[in-house]
This record gives C-alpha cells, sequence and structure tokens, in this order.
C-alpha cells in the first residue's frame, strides 16, 4: 500500500477511536471534560505517524465531538498540543518513554495553560487556571499510561516492522 493512503487511513481510524472512545469514556473533573481516549490516540499517532499527521488527528477528533456536542474548546489546545509534541520528541528520541512525557507536558501541563484563557473567553469560566490543571493533567496521565502499556504489548511485533516499512519507502 502506497505510504500516503496507509498514514491517511490510519489518521482516519485514529480520528474515529478518538470520537467515539472520548464521547464513551468520560468523566467531568472541575469545569473540564476528561477524556484520557483522547490523550491515547495522541500517544499513539504521534508514534506511529509522526508530530504533524497527530496534530491533525487530534485537530479533526476535537472539531468532530464539538459539532457532536460531546466535546468542549478546552479539547483544541488540550489535545493537540500534545499530539504534535508527542510526534516530534518521538522523532528525535526514539524513545516511547519520551513520547509519553511529551504528551503529559504538551496537554496535561502546556493544554492547560493555554486552555485557561480560552475558557474565560469562550466558556465565561472565571476560575484561576489551578482549576484546569488538575483535570487536564489526571486525563492525561490516565491516557497515556493506558496507551503506553498497549504500544509496550505491540512494540516489536506490530510497530518496529511498521515505522521500519515508513523508512524503507
Amino acid at each position: 500500500m502506497h505510504k500516503r493512503i496507509y498514514r491517511l487511513t490510519l489518521t482516519a481510524l485514529f480520528v474515529a477511536f478518538g470520537v467515539v472512545g472520548g464521547s464513551m469514556f468520560e468523566f467531568t473533573v472541575g469545569v473540564a471534560k476528561v477524556a484520557p481516549m483522547q490523550h491515547l490516540i495522541n500517544l499513539m499517532s504521534g508514534v506511529i505517524l509522526g508530530p504533524w499527521a497527530a496534530l491533525i488527528q487530534a485537530f479533526l477528533t476535537s472539531l468532530i465531538r464539538n459539532i457532536m456536542g460531546t466535546g468542549t474548546v478546552l479539547a483544541f489546545p488540550g489535545s493537540m498540543i500534545g499530539a504534535f509534541l508527542t510526534g516530534w520528541i518521538f522523532q528525535r528520541t526514539s524513545k516511547l518513554i519520551f513520547a509519553s512525557l511529551g504528551e503529559i507536558i504538551g496537554s496535561g501541563i502546556i493544554g492547560a495553560i493555554v486552555a485557561y484563557p480560552i475558557a474565560s473567553l469562550f466558556l465565561g469560566t472565571k476560575g484561576a487556571l489551578w482549576v484546569f490543571m488538575p483535570s487536564f493533567f489526571i486525563s492525561t496521565l490516565v491516557g497515556v499510561v493506558i496507551g503506553y502499556g498497549i504500544l509496550k504489548v505491540m512494540w516489536k511485533t506490530v510497530i518496529v516492522p511498521q515505522l521500519a516499512k515508513f523508512k524503507q519507502e
């Protein structure tokens, strides 16, 4: 299969899993809907597809969830920054643990900081920044732990051969 079609198909599958999973597995912490599935998908797409495809996946997932009414505008910074950072770090280090930290820092910390003014502007939320940090961090941590476990199980049999295939083409 052509590399571009393969990457597009995987990106679409990750978006679908993120939309469905984010709607099925969510809970509220503070003012934010916590969707750990998105962070699991961000980690997997960042590692497998790279930073730009992961960014597109996070944007499309957030957009569709917002259109469906199952997400908030906070999903955009809360997922896109982490998805890109995960892929970028993995490209430079080839270490799954560092990619995982990229998602935690990108979505759990930076995403929460960026979400604060967005929530104030669009949602009228008048809370302090510390209101966003725990919910974003918990969501990210849960998703990353599960995603890390899945990737470790699939690493030698699925992920490494696919990454090698991309490098050959």
